[in-house]
């Protein structure tokens, strides 16, 4: 049987631990490696490749989110399984427009992070059983809608991460490393976003990021 390659991503040791037991534990299920930060979480990714990513959404250095976005990038077969203390639909719709397949509660049954595992390796959606299952079903319904009316849906790829980055407070340096692109082709994204969004300043563009639901600052507090 070949099993489910997973990365386990969480800034609390005693939490991965707990992760790696219980999955390896699994006759279809190995823990191909571990990361305790975004930053980390990618770069790993990117090297293993697993089928899974297990991700914390409120993790330092980047963002829970803004790796889910950036997995596309760097491993096109891997899929996300979130874990999050946070019960809000707010968060879960966030979580799911950012690419994941799977909403998991920290407080909930082990038997819930399995299920979702074995869901997202097979392409399929996955909600926390306490969660409510219409989440899926009315994103999924009105997705294409706010895709519409965004004006942030407007801007390429690359200039939707750099928005993301900026308004997550990631200085142009920074930003370059994630990225893997010149500080000059970070400027050029930014000042190609502001003028399309019509914001001035990072301040503008943090509340517009907020606005429109692509940053919560409820999310990062954990």
């Amino acid at each position: 049987m070949k099993k489910i390659k997973i990365l386990i991503a969480d800034d609390h040791a005693i939490v991965r631990d707990g992760l790696r037991q219980l999955l390896n534990s699994q006759a279809d299920m190995e823990v191909a490696g571990e990361a305790e930060d975004g930053r980390e979480a990618l770069k790993k990714v990117k090297a293993l490749h697993p089928a899974v990513i297990l991700l914390d959404i409120a993790m330092p250095r980047l963002s829970g989110l803004e790796v889910i976005a950036l997995i596309r990038e760097a491993s096109t077969e891997t899929q996300v399984v979130v874990l999050s203390m946070h019960a809000k639909e707010t968060y879960v719709q966030q979580v799911l427009a950012s690419g994941a397949l799977g909403y998991v509660l920290k407080a909930s049954p082990s038997t819930d992070i399995l299920d979702a595992i074995r869901k997202a390796h097979r392409g399929e959606y996955f909600l926390s059983s306490r969660l409510k299952a219409e989440v899926i079903g009315q994103y999924l319904k009105t997705k294409p809608a706010a895709v519409a009316v965004r004006g942030y849906e407007l801007l390429s790829e690359r200039e939707q991460q750099v928005f993301r980055l900026v308004a997550q407070g990631h200085s142009t340096a920074q930003i370059a490393d994630i990225l893997c692109v010149s500080a000059k082709t970070v400027e050029k994204h930014r000042t190609g976003l502001m003028n399309k969004l019509g914001v001035h300043d990072r301040m503008e563009l943090l509340k517009y990021a907020i606005r429109i639901g692509v940053v919560d600052p409820d999310l990062w507090e954990d």
